[in-house]
């Protein structure tokens, strides 16, 4: 997009910066570090930054309410509550994958029926052990898709009725039908990733339209529903992992940033890698969905 430069409002340095979510309430961003384990929190009109470490791997971070937050951990999904004591912020919800040791969970999104959709992967990121859940509140945790290597994405069409699904090593998003009970079907591939980069997080906008952060591409590209290619942000570092949007009027958007994988000598090229990132884009994104109802612990 033409005149637009990301600005680095934390140079954190995440090992792998991921999955920010807009908290409209408390006017921040939350983001999570997967192998730094820790939860990040950046309040846009103080600056103020808020840090919480995690007891496992945080694939992703969704809201409830705004106190109450979801978080997938390599073991399973987990309450989070930041205002709680340390030994009672994280409260086990449902176990996932116990037969799998060697899997994490990885990105989360809540759809427009208040429902969390998010992947597992395989740590060591080589075998096809990865599936795509979802969770209902009040409900169970349902298995929709498998044979991944690293899942990512997952978001929605503003209707709610197409889901996207990143398979990121295979350089493939595929789009499900989404029916009303929450069931997939109809699985086809949406888009095949150029070399340059790897599809990880995305984002849909106002107007249907799908963001795609790359992953070793220096960019965040954007397609139609239709999957053409319109336009790319540029980014002064190569480890772009996921974008959300946010502030009053959902154009400012916040995206997160890695360092895993670069050599000292790619670090001293990069040094904002790591970092959260803002621009404002010219078109408006999506509200932060929440569950609808809370959950107790």
């Amino acid at each position: 997009m033409n005149g637009i430069d990301p600005h680095c409002v934390w140079p954190l340095g995440a090992q792998l910066g991921e999955g920010p979510i807009w908290q409209a309430s408390e006017r921040a961003v939350y983001f999570v570090d997967i192998k730094g384990r820790r939860i990040h929190r950046w309040s846009v009109d103080s600056g103020r930054r808020d840090s919480w470490p995690t007891p496992g791997q945080p694939g992703f971070l969704v809201p409830i309410d705004d106190e109450q937050f979801i978080c997938g951990l390599n073991d399973g999904l987990y309450f989070f509550e930041p205002s709680r004591p340390a030994s009672q912020r994280f409260t086990p919800l449902v176990e996932v994958e116990p037969e799998l040791p060697g899997n994490r969970l990885n990105d989360g999104y809540v759809d427009i029926q208040g429902r969390v959709w998010f992947g597992s992967m395989d740590d060591s990121e080589l075998e096809q052990s990865g599936a795509l859940y979802s969770l209902a509140a009040g409900g169970g945790l349902v298995s929709h898709d498998a044979g991944y290597v690293i899942t990512n994405g997952p978001t929605m069409s503003p209707d709610g009725r197409t889901l996207y699904h990143t398979d990121t090593l295979a350089r493939c998003i595929y789009t499900f039908d989404v029916g009303d009970d929450g069931h997939l079907a109809h699985k086809r591939k949406f888009l095949q990733v150029e070399p340059d980069g790897y599809p990880d997080g995305m984002a849909v906008d106002s107007t249907g339209c799908l963001w795609v952060a790359m992953f070793g591409g220096w960019r965040i590209d954007r397609f139609s529903p239709q999957g053409e290619y319109l336009e790319s942000v540029r980014f002064p570092c190569a480890n772009i992992t996921k974008l959300a949007f946010g502030v009053d009027d959902l154009r400012t958007v916040f995206v997160t940033t890695a360092t895993k994988g670069l050599s000292r000598d790619d670090l001293r090229r990069q040094p904002l890698a790591g970092g959260l990132f803002s621009f404002r884009s010219p078109i408006s994104g999506l509200p932060q969905n929440r569950l609808h109802t809370r959950m107790a612990a």
